[in-house]
């Protein structure tokens, strides 16, 4: 079975990062997020699309904010051997998705076939690809038990600008403690069905479902009590938003969850650094 996705569209964003050097002016950044790669959720022609987008605009750093497979952790291996071929000047960081931790077995394995084609994995870890004026955070899910924002950022010199990679957006909320220039997220699709001047379906029920009659959650997606593991704050389903004084940016993702994307295409977003 196909599920109804669109065509893969391609977001540019300008990111004005505060105390930035001169030299890191115009970074290009690739993100990249949800494959959900299974045989049925990402078919082989959208991603070789994506990965050959991510190589035509030539990005200094690739970003892979989570979820690369969605249950068995076994497919990670064929995608794995996909993604080796994408080109990075300074390399490719990443971190785990709530679905790459499905099994006991799969935050290890995942790990470890990233690691054998070049993509770095962080898990509560800081890394300098671009030299020590620009941090790069990488944390667990959100959902994990080892999700410790405070044990990487006290790393970090305060004057330090940094980008946060944190798969879940609800993150943001815990990350107001400390500076985060912009947090790269993922997780949520999008929402996947949008309704033009409404928004996403999830998030138009997140903002109404006080309104809704209790009587009729259990025939709306949504509030039939799975919502709210999906993520809380919905408002934040995809796109750029401000989160007290902290950046967050949310990719809706390469894979697709039945009943399919309308209005929501999968992205690849470009990222240049101001």
């Amino acid at each position: 079975m196909e599920l109804l996705s669109e065509p893969l569209s391609v977001e540019y964003l300008n990111i004005e990062i505060s105390g930035l050097p001169k030299s890191l002016k115009n970074t290009q950044i690739v993100q990249m997020s949800d494959f959900h790669f299974d045989g049925l959720l990402l078919s082989e022609e959208l991603l070789t699309q994506a990965i050959n987008t991510s190589n035509q605009i030539n990005p200094d750093l690739v970003l892979l904010t989570g979820d690369f497979v969605t249950h068995s952790p076994k497919p990670i291996h064929q995608l794995a051997s996909r993604l080796k071929n994408l080109k990075s000047r300074v390399g490719i960081y990443a971190v785990l998705g709530n679905h790459d931790l499905y099994f006991p077995n799969s935050k290890a394995e995942i790990t470890s076939a990233l690691t054998s084609v070049g993509i770095q994995v962080l898990w509560n870890q800081v890394a300098y690809p671009l030299g020590s004026d620009l941090a790069l955070v990488g944390l667990p899910d959100y959902w994990s038990s080892e999700f410790n924002p405070g044990l990487v950022m006290r790393q970090i010199d305060v004057n330090t600008p940094r980008i946060v990679l944190s798969h879940n957006p609800d993150s943001a909320e815990a990350l107001q403690k400390w500076r985060v220039d912009l947090q790269l997220s993922g997780h949520t699709h999008g929402g996947q069905i949008v309704i033009p001047g409404i928004g996403s379906v999830p998030s138009w029920i997140h903002a109404s479902r006080h309104d809704i009659p209790e009587f009729l959650w259990a025939w709306i997606p949504f509030l039939k009590g799975k919502w709210p593991k999906v993520v809380k704050n919905w408002q934040w389903s995809q796109g750029l938003h401000w989160v007290g004084t902290n950046k967050l940016y949310v990719n809706r993702g390469l894979g697709t969850f039945p009943p399919g994307r309308w209005h929501c295409p999968p992205e690849v977003t470009a990222i240049a650094l101001i």
